[in-house]
């Protein structure tokens, strides 16, 4: 029985093994299968290049993670370096801002009173040879004049200093003394002139609208050779809104289309002035740009290679608020005969401009009174009242500069309190200081506010308008 159970018990373990093996192989079909299922389904390669893909991302993003860290705290770093360095700029900056304005005022001082002795003498009835030089002597320093306020104008744009003082006046008051100066500039050129008066009112900043028009006005004698110069207004109508363009035109060689944008750029100077003309610094019309931008008056052009040039400058109007000074027509009619007579003092410690003011003043027939301090000036009015008493025809007028010595009151202050004290008194403030603050302050006490240096016709105008002649 062992021999023949032997071979039994082979046949059913071969039988066994082989239905193993059968089940290996199908389950090696079926795992196989599985396989390339999962990796026919899945995008990017087989499970296992894909878990290296993964592992290798995950290296990268810490790698870049850690090199965006550095790049963060250097960046920090680098920013909190250009911020100390913006405040260092800054307040440079600010300094070179105040130490223009103060260095402005100094020399405005000798300026202002070289032109006053300058205007004082073309009053005068001179050699033609003579009234000639004393003509140059007085664009000389008009060109002064004009490239100092440049300076101190883009100085203050820059430092942002700068704040406008809008509000409603006739513009006449502006366009008429401004056609004045420049129709001799451009009589001195060869230049034919023509001015478009207008009866608008507008409302800006009657200060910074004028060294706009002014240094257009520079441009167009500056650079054209032959021809006319045009200065002019024309209302205009924006929706509910009116606007008043003011032209400065001319016929000198034009702008191309290509140079448009660039003239408004720093530094940037036309081609060819006139002969005998200096090119200026090239910051006359980025100054313009940059004034229009802050009072929010659009400029445009219209030019013509070799056909002249048109700017204009649009301004919104306004509703007239109060009586307007007297034109430049009707001082040239007057002349100084209303003038005659008329007192008026002068306060200032600067002992040239105080000598310049007598010799203009008494060429217009004014009996100037001078005084270089406070206590003087208080001095002389009460004798006055003592002596005059009120019965007055005119008021008196008084020309205080705002700067006074620094152990006394300032100008407006003291206008104020003197107009208080003397109700027949009418005080001007003369000052170098462009402040917007001291500006509205005069204008809501009713005091003109001249700058310096002092146009003459703008201080016959101030004076005719407080004397109520004309």
């Amino acid at each position: 029985m062992d021999l023949v159970g032997e071979p039994r018990q082979d046949r059913a373990s071969s039988a066994l093994e082989q239905e193993l093996l059968e089940e290996n192989h199908r389950l090696r079909r079926i795992c196989q299968a599985l396989i390339e299922r999962v990796e026919s389904a899945g995008a990017g390669g087989a499970p296992y290049g894909a878990f290296e893909h993964a592992v290798l991302l995950a290296e990268q993003v810490r790698e870049r993670t850690e090199t965006l860290h550095r790049t963060l705290d250097e960046l920090a770093e680098t920013n909190a370096r250009l911020e100390e360095a913006r405040r260092d700029a800054e307040a440079a900056n600010a300094s070179k801002t105040r130490f223009l304005a103060a260095v402005s005022h100094d020399l405005l001082q000798p300026l202002n009173a070289a032109r006053l002795f300058a205007s004082a003498l073309e009053e005068r009835k001179l050699p033609e040879e003579s009234g000639r030089l004393v003509q140059r002597i007085d664009r000389s320093l008009s060109d002064v004049e004009l490239l100092l306020g440049t300076l101190v104008d883009i100085s203050r744009l820059d430092a942002g200093v700068l704040t406008p003082d809008v509000a409603p006046f006739a513009v006449s008051q502006l366009l008429d003394a401004l056609a004045e100066e420049f129709r001799q500039m451009a009589g001195a050129r060869g230049l034919a002139f023509r001015y478009v008066p207008s009866s608008a009112w507008v409302e800006s900043d009657l200060a910074l609208l004028a060294r706009v028009i002014r240094n257009l006005m520079s441009n167009a004698v500056r650079y054209t050779e032959s021809g006319r110069v045009l200065l002019g207004c024309r209302r205009r109508r924006v929706g509910q809104q009116y606007w008043l363009e003011i032209l400065v035109g001319d016929t000198g060689p034009g702008i191309d289309e290509a140079r448009r944008d660039e003239i408004f750029l720093e530094f940037r100077r036309g081609n060819a002035a006139a002969p005998g003309q200096e090119r200026g610094l090239g910051l006359g019309l980025a100054i313009v740009d940059r004034i229009t931008r802050l009072l929010d008056h659009p400029i445009t052009l219209n030019s013509r290679p070799g056909q002249g040039a048109q700017f204009s400058v649009s301004v919104p109007c306004a509703r007239p608020a109060r009586a307007v000074a007297p034109s430049a027509s009707t001082l040239q009619q007057a002349g100084t005969r209303q003038l005659q007579s008329t007192e008026v003092w002068v306060l200032d410690n600067d002992p040239a401009i105080l000598e310049g003011m007598s010799a203009l003043l008494g060429g217009w027939g004014c009996r100037a009174r001078l005084a270089s301090r406070v206590v003087e000036l208080e001095q002389s009015l009460a004798e006055r009242h003592e002596t005059q008493g009120m019965d007055r025809q005119s008021p008196t007028v008084v020309m205080i500069d705002y700067h006074l010595s620094s152990d006394e009151e300032d100008g407006l202050a003291l206008a104020q309190r003197l107009a208080g004290s003397h109700i027949d008194l009418a005080p001007i403030l003369i000052t170098a200081n462009h402040d917007a603050e001291i500006k509205r302050r005069c204008r809501e006490l009713g005091f003109p506010c001249l700058l310096k240096p002092l146009k003459p016709l703008r201080l016959r105008q101030a004076l005719m308008h407080l004397l109520d002649v004309g």
